[in-house]
């Protein structure tokens, strides 16, 4: 599913959603992806996947909206976020800050409260699921593969180890191709080098 949104499959998409839906995986966890999507393609090309999927639940008898898994409040968001970001990443968010500059330290701080603050902290999923849906995202759009380190070894951080991430890569090669997972396993053996 992350995959499709990334990818703007929106036909793909609608047949994953009435897949796993027939398999048990929950309309929250359904949205939870869908709605940690927009960080990493934007708004705009997500809104035909949250009407696509709104339509499916309505087909299903499934009543919208669903559950609030807000866990931040506007007060809370930066604290929980920067929070759960050194959870997943340790000392280096402090280096991060410190290494900014003045005029990109708002970037840093809209990072950790909007991105961790107001999605990875919600309920629905957990951390290691989520750490494997960025991971989803980032190795579907290509040419991020900064952010693929970066978030390889936040998946080992979090407790997905290495043969998790290939049997993540090798589900993923079908729809983003060759060079998006090569460069990814390039990035995985820099990360965690087969011992």
């Amino acid at each position: 599913m992350a995959s499709s949104i990334t990818s703007q499959a929106l036909s793909v998409y609608k047949m994953y959603v009435s897949a796993v839906l027939n398999i048990g995986i929950t309309p929250i966890e359904i949205k939870e992806v869908l709605y940690q999507s927009v960080p990493h393609v934007g708004i705009l090309k997500v809104m035909d996947f949250i009407n696509a999927t709104n339509e499916i639940f309505g087909e299903r008898n499934i009543s919208v909206p669903l559950a609030n898994q807000s866990t931040t409040t506007s007060e809370t968001r930066m604290e929980k976020g920067l929070a759960k970001q050194k959870e997943i990443f340790g000392d280096i968010i402090d280096n991060m800050y410190k290494n900014s500059t003045e005029d990109l330290l708002h970037i840093q701080e809209y990072l950790s409260a909007n991105y961790f603050g107001d999605y990875i902290t919600r309920n629905g999923l957990d951390l290691k699921t989520r750490e494997m849906i960025t991971l989803s995202f980032l190795i579907s759009l290509g040419g991020t593969e900064s952010q693929i380190k970066g978030h390889i070894q936040g998946n080992s951080n979090v407790g997905n180890d290495r043969q998790t991430l290939i049997n993540l890569i090798t589900q993923l090669l079908p729809s983003v191709g060759y060079p998006r997972t090569l460069n990814a396993i390039q990035c995985l053996n820099e990360v965690l080098p087969l011992k």
